[in-house]
């Protein structure tokens, strides 16, 4: 069983979430469940390797080194204040002896909450917008996504404080298809529509709805090219904004990573890839790679459920500009992806050289 729920009290208890800022506890909260196990279960095996970080809250725990029993942590000690077994791989086997409850937090999550908490000095409380949505939700959206594990702490600490706040109301347009790229956004309250406009349909077709934590504007600042979709405000709407020198700087790079195209085709051959065209259909039915997947990059988010995230990808189009807002897509949304280096030009000339 698990709590929806969970007190901020009772993180509180642990360290080191007794030095935390209020409202990154609450965050911390609305991401941690408390959950049960029964006598005799594992919680945890000797040599693991799994990145989560365990608290106990109730019950008795053995601790094994092979089938020896080499200690016992209760619940509500002093001991269980700290984090059970931690490093990794575990050096011990964690055994219910009795019903336990306990606190199971992605480690690579709690580290960036920690540096955030003592690095970070934005005022939550200012993200505030008057539909009352937590101001901090789309931070913590952003924290937890394996995208920006790969972030180093002093960048993620200089993106929150170089971003700028911004709000629209209710049909207000945010970005126009064409314009020049200056800006990478992300949603803190209301909802955002996503068009494109095609020449069979000026209306322009519907690619996404955004909510708190989803972001946009990225594809133009990274292929260098004019916004390629229209983003306007569906309800009153407050948005970060980073500018595009710093968003590249910070954050782009920093999550791109590139394969030369000998690399990429061994990888592909051995079942360890999947080719991903983010090219139009026309270019796609030109040429293309053997056994791969169209899906051209407007219509990414939109098609984003079509793909396995346990697969890899790697993103191709002619360059590598539009391959690599792709891959920037895809890395956010907790996809492992590389981009082809050079694009498929390259390819070209290393397939029959």
């Amino acid at each position: 069983m698990e709590n929806e729920s969970l007190d901020p009290k009772l993180l509180r208890v642990f360290t080191p979430f007794d030095g935390f800022k209020k409202e990154n506890l609450a965050a911390l909260a609305r991401k941690t469940s408390l959950k049960e196990l029964p006598p005799g279960r594992t919680l945890f095996r000797e040599g693991d390797t799994d990145k989560r970080t365990f608290y106990l809250v109730s019950g008795d725990v053995e601790l094994l080194m092979g089938s020896k029993v080499v200690g016992t942590v209760r619940g509500s000690s002093l001991e269980a204040r700290n984090p059970l077994v931690p490093g990794l791989p575990r050096r011990f086997t964690a055994r219910a002896a009795s019903a336990l409850e306990y606190l199971a937090i992605d480690s690579d999550l709690l580290d960036v909450l920690l540096t955030w908490d003592q690095t970070g000095t934005y005022e939550v409380s200012e993200l505030n917008s008057s539909e009352q949505v937590s101001g901090d939700d789309w931070m913590t959206t952003l924290l937890q996504t394996k995208a920006f594990h790969r972030i180093p702490s002093s960048n993620l600490q200089m993106i929150f404080m170089r971003m700028q706040r911004v709000a629209y109301r209710a049909a207000e347009t945010i970005i126009k298809q064409g314009d020049e790229g200056d800006f990478f956004y992300v949603t803190v309250a209301g909802r955002c529509l996503v068009t494109r406009e095609t020449p069979l349909n000026r209306e322009g077709i519907k690619l996404a709805e955004l909510g708190p934590g989803d972001t946009f504007g990225e594809e133009a600042l990274i292929s260098e090219a004019k916004r390629n979709a229209t983003v306007s405000a569906v309800t009153d709407v407050v948005l970060m904004r980073l500018n595009k020198s710093d968003f590249s700087t910070l954050l782009n790079e920093p999550m791109q990573h590139r394969v030369a195209y000998d690399e990429a085709n061994s990888m592909v051959t051995a079942g360890q890839a999947h080719w991903l065209d983010v090219r139009l259909p026309s270019e796609f039915d030109t040429w293309h790679l053997p056994g791969a997947i169209n899906v051209p990059l407007y219509f990414l988010r939109l098609k984003l459920k079509q793909l396995d995230p346990k697969l890899r990808y790697i993103v191709v189009c002619d360059t590598g500009r539009r391959s690599s807002a792709g891959s920037f897509i895809l890395n956010e949304r907790g996809f492992e992806s590389l981009v082809l280096t050079g694009g498929l030009t390259v390819a070209e000339l290393a397939r029959h050289s």
